[in-house]
């Protein structure tokens, strides 16, 4: 589409957009080492990739030293190698989040703009940048980002072959394609494929198309998935007879039909996520959803496949026994590619914008400063010794609700002189406010990491020494600690793991106990109660450290060594 015709963009000259790239980069990778990880996915995957690293094992993944079959391996491989890299550390934890997150940014950004024009690109681009679950998810240490990546960029390519002219490049784009559905099952299994094909179903039906079913390229692209996805699956089936029932049976079909893993939620549990997920842009939706059916009964529909993707990916996740917040995080990408071609319609010629938008933009500097109202409400259900901390979070939140009020206004002030600048400054604000609040979560995960904890004792615990975790799984401690513990009567999600090797764990509380005055080198992890109700049963312990949530115990020191 060009520009030629219309009035000038300056936001849209390249040297604008690589400082505005730039800038954004900055921030959006300069704040991944400000936070500790937290549990429990943070510290789980951190703690999977430098167990791989220590015991040179790449294809069996383990946690905590057990067998964990619950997720493929491609994010634990690419932190492991990280972690070689550049060493063992937070940030680099979350590199792999934060690199899918932003190519992905970039690709959406890209494919819009070969299918709907450059100003439609840079605005889903913008609109993408700017949404509170994105920017969340690009600096958290979970498999979500990683694997709506993935997805997304399968069904970019998706979009890129069916709109092309050329023959060779739609094909190309074709086998880009099933790549990334084959990365996709490497990242979290088989909803890696599933997905698009269910998308592709409803698209399909909803616009009785089909004859997009004979340019998807499914022989040659059957070959290249299997070629990605096969080996590790038999490589770890091979060396690993349990793996296939676990991982297939257990892991997807139980999952989706069962609520074993405590993860359930009511049907419309993704509605308020949504909203808060994609608030800036969220009024955008309705009018983009039916400028996309418009244009459905138009030969293949960009745009109606995109609501597809929407519809089916949020209504399956819906239905699903098994509900967390990041697994909708795919729709995201495909929202803000509708929500930026309805944007870059609403602008036209003029490059201005309705009073619907400066009514939102407004409403939104109204919503910042009904934030401060709630302020004294922020910790109402602090525990004594997280009050400060708290109260500390405060400061964040006031700087980022001033952050949204003063951007929103600007935006509202700039939508009629220069609709492009007033969307780019709405987004601005939104982006840092996410920052700004999320960087402050450091103030609450810090205690919740055990990081200072693991700093003090850390030099002092000997490095080949049995360390028990007695009822508890800490998700943070053995990565801050660099070990394993052996786990004591509850396996939390380790489950299967202790099934495997059951000489490896305790199955009861008085077999700890008996295996403790056995062992007399040994520590242990215990929440506070737990080591008060020992101590109670006159179980030998002393102190070697604790924080509100944890308590280290080792053997009693002899009397010779106190004297010592």
């Amino acid at each position: 589409m060009s520009f030629s015709s219309r009035k000038p963009e300056t936001l849209l000259t390249p040297g604008k957009v690589l400082l505005l790239l730039a800038i954004y980069a900055l921030l959006w990778f300069g704040s991944l080492n400000y936070r500790h990880l937290i549990p429990s996915d943070e510290g789980r995957y951190a703690e999977m990739a430098r167990e791989m690293l220590v015991t040179g094992d790449w294809v069996t993944p383990r946690y905590n030293g057990y067998q964990y079959f619950e997720k493929p391996p491609l994010q634990i491989w690419v932190t492991a190698i990280a972690f070689k890299i550049f060493g063992i550390g937070d940030w680099q934890a979350r590199l792999w989040s934060a690199l899918t997150g932003f190519i992905t940014i970039l690709f959406a950004g890209f494919t819009s703009a070969r299918i709907y024009g450059a100003r439609a690109g840079w605005l889903t681009a913008v609109v993408l940048a700017s949404s509170p679950m994105w920017i969340i998810g690009g600096h958290f240490n979970s498999l979500d980002m990683g694997l709506s990546a993935f997805l997304v960029a399968a069904l970019c390519s998706l979009l890129l072959s069916q709109t092309s002219n050329n023959k060779n490049a739609s094909r190309q784009w074709m086998w880009v394609c099933w790549i990334m559905m084959g990365l996709a099952t490497l990242s979290k299994g088989l909803i890696g494929a599933a997905l698009p094909l269910m998308v592709l179903i409803a698209y399909s039906i909803s616009s009785w198309n089909w004859k997009i079913w004979k340019q998807l390229s499914v022989l040659s692209g059957l070959i290249i998935f299997l070629a990605i996805t096969a080996p590790w699956f038999v490589l770890v089936s091979s060396r690993n007879p349990n793996f296939a029932e676990f991982f297939f049976i257990h892991e997807h079909l139980q999952r989706f039909t069962n609520d074993a893993h405590s993860r359930t939620g009511p049907i419309y549990y993704f509605v308020p996520l949504l909203l808060i997920s994609f608030l800036p842009w969220i009024f955008q939706i309705p009018g983009a959803i039916a400028q996309a059916w418009r244009e459905s009964k138009r030969g293949f529909s960009s745009a109606w496949l995109l609501v597809c993707w929407f519809a089916v990916i949020f209504g399956f996740f819906s239905v699903s026994h098994s509900k967390l917040p990041g697994y909708i995080m795919p729709i995201f990408p495909a929202l803000a590619m509708l929500v930026g071609f309805r944007l870059n319609h609403n602008l036209g010629q003029t490059n201005s914008l309705r009073l619907t938008w400066q009514l939102q933009t407004l409403a939104f500097a109204i919503l910042g400063g009904i934030g401060f109202v709630f302020l004294d409400k922020v910790g109402a259900q602090a525990r004594p010794d997280e009050i400060a901390a708290y109260a500390s979070y405060v400061s964040w939140i006031i700087a980022a609700l001033i952050t949204l009020i003063v951007f929103s206004l600007l935006a509202a002030w700039q939508a009629k002189r220069n609709g492009l600048t007033s969307i780019a400054s709405f987004a601005m604000g939104f982006f840092l406010c996410a920052i700004i609040a999320g960087t402050g979560h450091e103030t609450l995960g810090r205690a919740v990491s055990g990081v200072d904890l693991a700093e003090r004792v850390k030099l002092i615990i000997p490095e080949k020494v049995n360390f028990y975790s007695v009822r508890i799984l800490d998700h943070t401690l053995p990565f801050y600690l660099g070990k394993t513990m052996i786990m004591v009567e509850d396996p939390d999600e380790l489950e299967f793991g202790v099934s495997q090797e059951p000489n490896v764990w305790l199955p009861t509380l008085d077999a700890f106990i008996v295996r403790w005055k056995e062992d007399p080198t040994s520590y242990a992890l215990m929440v506070p109660e737990q080591y008060t109700q020992l101590q109670q049963q006159g179980l030998p312990m002393q102190e070697v450290d604790r924080d509100s949530r944890r308590v280290i115990v080792k053997h009693p020191d002899s009397p010779q060594s106190l004297q010592q």
